[in-house]
């Protein structure tokens, strides 16, 4: 095969899980290279799929929502309606005038990106979607309001219930918290229960938690610029940290749950001071808190390989990053429809199925890959706190005016060359679309049965117009910082919620792919060595709506 792509086997078993004496015997187990060991032992591969459950247990589906049961709740506003941000405006950087930063703002910020969108129901069955996508729709990120007292809002630890759009107070604190806080914003902090994504995906389901958290970040993102305000990311703050912040190193409180594991804080609102961890840690001493978390689960398997891949990936704090400077580009274009953003996000689905025949114009693609590239002030870069690592390897299929074929999005030009160099020779590298956008033709072709057999053979990734992968600066970052292994997938995930807004917006629709073969993709792209490697693939064309679906309001009952 010219692609470098192997004999395909459809039927491959998955092998049993790795046993934790396994983990022992690695040398050193900890660190870079436990990191590295568990990525490569979770590759699903042409020859045989990374060790899942084989079947699910329904009798132990996760409950896809937490309570804290004791803790006193707060109904939260429902005002996502009113706010007219467009869309349009939205992703191109202006603002509206903020809004105030009370309970009606946090409500809305709540409600557009960790709320929920919508009910479906089919014979008898319902379940809920989100504002922020997940693998499987299984939802292991949970969301918690960290704030000062606030009109309508008492100070202290929140944690969000997006079910029933409340939110319930876990922790009191004592006199001094609220000083502790720079003015003008709330701390919105994101943990994972991995269980959630392991009892369908087994080992794998690490990476899909790291790849939701990325979605959260951007709905954040996206949801506080409709009200006027910016989310940063706290990137100082350690895994311990956050933990204590959140109350979620409170083993009392989790006992007989399962526990939730530290991702990240975003500072969110119009103020742009952040808080250091040590004052408000502080203040936080003596906080009553309240609530035990609900078990989710009546038994489980263990998938040793994921405590011990996040137990080598815990960051520590450190100092504080500058953020990047992104160069400068000419504002976005389009798109056309003036939709409200906060219509827009409550509508995006992710397609299960695509037609086959639906095309988009090549200003239209190229529109959706020049809003990938980083621009100051626009939404969600402002969560980000180093440059651009996660580069798009594209299957071109049905484009109107662009010649079907591999292209690749260079997101830093200044990576255009050592990309070139860890890839095939013989590719074009052939300058395509707008001057400014960094997109290479690098080789002509009829690419969709490529493109479905290294998407773990899906034909999603071949009727669609467009299907990518992530290939993203992979050994230097983790080998360096073990912890960044989360953030590269923080960052494809983001570029992945990025890409669900872009193509509601021009009328087509996407959906993630976390199924692929690993090194499939990389042979197919010449790449050896783990310098780069491909982690997360995404699909965008004409979806195909099931008529047996019933969709219900997502708050009928308010």
């Amino acid at each position: 095969d010219p692609f470098g792509c192997r004999a395909i086997i459809t039927d491959a078993p998955a092998g049993p899980p790795i046993d934790p004496e396994r983990i022992a015997d690695m040398s050193p187990p900890i660190g870079a290279d436990a990191v590295f060991a568990y990525h490569d032992r979770s590759k699903h591969r042409l020859d045989g799929y990374a060790p899942g459950p084989g079947r699910l247990d329904w009798a132990s589906q996760p409950d896809p929502f937490r309570r804290f049961e004791g803790a006193r709740t707060l109904p939260l506003p429902l005002l996502a309606d009113a706010l007219d941000t467009p869309f349009s405006a939205l992703r191109c950087g202006p603002r509206p005038a903020p809004r105030p930063l009370d309970l009606n703002g946090v409500a809305t910020l709540l409600e557009l990106s960790l709320g929920l969108s919508a009910w479906k129901s089919f014979r008898g069955s319902t379940w809920a979607l989100r504002c922020n996508p997940s693998s499987g729709n299984l939802h292991p990120t949970e969301g918690y309001v960290v704030c000062p007292a606030l009109p309508g809002l008492a100070p202290g630890v929140h944690h969000y219930v997006s079910r029933d759009h409340v939110l319930e107070h876990r922790a009191a604190p004592a006199a001094g918290w609220s000083a502790a806080f720079p003015p003008d914003g709330v701390i919105l902090g994101l943990a994972s229960i991995h269980w959630r994504e392991a009892w369908k995906y087994g080992m794998r389901a690490f990476r899909y938690c790291q790849h939701d958290v990325g979605h959260a970040m951007a709905a954040v993102a996206y949801a506080a610029a409709a009200l006027g305000w910016r989310a940063r990311r706290l990137g100082a703050w350690g895994d311990a940290d956050v933990a204590a912040l959140l109350g979620l190193d409170r083993a009392g409180d989790f006992a007989g749950a399962e526990e939730e594991a530290p991702d990240l804080l975003l500072w969110v609102g119009p103020g742009a001071v952040r808080p250091e961890p040590g004052p408000l840690l502080a203040a936080l001493e003596g906080a009553r808190w309240s609530g035990r978390a609900n078990r989710l689960s009546g038994s489980h398997r263990e998938w040793p390989d994921i405590p011990a891949v996040h137990a080598a990936a815990v960051k520590p704090r450190t100092a504080l990053e500058p953020a990047p400077v992104p160069p400068a580009l000419p504002p976005l274009a389009g798109p056309a429809p003036d939709i409200a953003a906060a219509r827009l996000i409550r509508q995006r689905r992710s397609a299960v199925d695509f037609d086959g025949v639906t095309e988009i114009g090549a200003g239209v693609f190229f529109d959706m890959l020049d809003a990938l590239l980083p621009r100051a002030a626009v939404p969600p870069w402002e969560t980000l706190d180093h440059a651009p690592r996660a580069h798009p390897a594209l299957f071109v299929h049905r484009v109107a005016g662009l010649a079907p074929g591999l292209y690749l999005l260079a997101r830093d030009a200044a990576e255009r060359g050592e990309l070139q160099r860890g890839m095939r020779r013989d590719w074009l590298w052939r300058k395509e679309g707008p001057a400014h956008l960094p997109l290479y033709l690098l080789a002509e072709g009829d690419l969709r049965d490529r493109a479905r057999l290294v998407s773990c053979h899906q034909d999603i990734a071949a009727d669609s117009c467009f299907a990518l992968g992530f290939l993203t600066r992979f050994h230097d970052p983790v080998a360096n910082e073990p912890w960044r292994y989360r953030e590269l997938y923080w960052e494809t995930g983001l570029l992945g919620q990025v890409l669900y807004l872009e193509a509601e917006a021009a009328g087509v629709r996407g959906t993630g792919i976390g199924c692929f073969f690993d090194d499939a993709m990389h042979a197919l792209l010449g790449i050896e060595g783990d310098a780069y490697q491909s982690l997360y693939h995404f699909t965008v064309g004409g979806p195909v709506e099931d008529p047996r679906l019933s969709t219900l309001a997502p708050y009928a009952g308010r």
